[in-house]
């Protein structure tokens, strides 16, 4: 079978995407499982290459021919247009760099689209940088949601021994409460159960996490559990869906963690990935459920402070593109096998 050509966005060339991407693609697996294409800027990749004293050469590509770039020695590049070096000052970027960012997200997603790449993995972009060029993103899970036409997107990070999914991502704590509701709770452990069955392990366990202490103690510390998360938990159980809960955040990760559920739907952002980042802090991998496409990312920020040094892990990049190609071989052997998700 074919290897999947992954679209690897080069994230903000002002922070360490660059470097973690040609650390990543100097990584012998990393090639064995996929033909990578980097979409972004061909001067950033290559003095990302002399940073980290990397060996490989950049190939700039069209985004129609993938023709002899199978070659470990090579960085191939769609090129979406070109940074002036004062775009690219390490931890100082512009306008034109959120601009820049906006575009490799774009193109990746129109590759992945159109078919000519089976996903997409991201590197990492500021948010505050990204809505300074005029793109009102909280981030790239959002903005992939509307060039797909998505709604029912969901967050899932994601390592060896711990996924979650997320039903409220950005968001204020103080307004998660209202933000909850049976459909939001049902509709994420649907997207949940459906992707994580398609992708990684058929029938999935799935632990619902409560929103309060002790799953609120009986309506002493609140009563979302009892008026919104059951009743979600009780129409999933009855499509089928193997799910469990609503059950203690303080507990449930131990059991979570040494294999009793295949995914975790948590009711925040920090309620999943404090222990999501405690397990897999070098090596967490975010992936967009919910998509036409498939499309992970790393689980970091763009690390201003320390890029252009050449010391930045690329565990999170390296595992994201492998995940990435993992995912779109399971999506082409269901395909050829005549599967479906009805």
């Amino acid at each position: 079978m074919q290897k999947p050509v992954i679209a690897v966005t080069m994230g903000d060339p002002c922070g360490i995407g660059p470097e973690i991407i040609a650390k990543a693609l100097a990584d012998a697996m990393v090639r064995t499982v996929c033909l990578p294409v980097v979409i972004g800027d061909r001067a950033a990749m290559e003095r990302a290459l002399a940073v980290i004293n990397g060996r490989q050469r950049v190939v700039v590509v069209t985004g129609t021919d993938w023709t002899g770039l199978d070659d470990c020695d090579t960085i191939p590049v769609l090129q979406t247009g070109m940074l002036s070096g004062s775009d690219m000052v390490y931890g100082l970027p512009t306008r034109a760099t959120g601009e820049a960012v906006y575009r490799y997200i774009t193109a990746a997603a129109s590759l992945c689209l159109s078919g000519r790449a089976s996903a997409m993995a991201t590197a990492p972009i500021s948010k505050e940088v990204l809505n300074s060029a005029g793109y009102r993103y909280p981030g790239h899970t959002e903005l992939l949601a509307e060039l797909t036409g998505s709604r029912d997107f969901v967050m899932m990070l994601a390592g060896d021994r711990l996924r979650v999914t997320l039903v409220t991502i950005h968001e204020a704590l103080s307004a998660v409460p209202a933000l909850l509701s049976v459909e939001k709770v049902l509709s994420t452990i649907r997207t949940t159960h459906r992707d994580v069955a398609r992708y990684f392990r058929p029938g999935p366990r799935i632990a619902v996490l409560a929103l309060n202490p002790h799953c609120g103690e009986g309506g002493l510390f609140g009563d979302e559990e009892s008026a919104i998360i059951e009743p979600a938990i009780e129409r999933a159980r009855s499509e089928g869906i193997d799910a469990h809960g609503p059950l203690s955040a303080d507990t449930l990760f131990h059991f979570a963690a040494r294999g009793d559920y295949d995914a975790v739907v948590c009711m925040y952002h920090d309620q999943g990935l404090i222990p999501l980042k405690l397990l897999h802090f070098d090596d967490g991998v975010n992936i967009t459920l919910g998509l036409p496409i498939i499309r992970t990312s790393v689980d970091h920020g763009t690390a201003y402070g320390i890029a252009g040094r050449g010391v930045a892990s690329a565990g999170s990049m390296t595992a994201a593109i492998r995940i990435a190609a993992q995912m779109a071989q399971s999506g082409m052997e269901r395909n050829q096998l005549g599967e479906t998700d009805e």
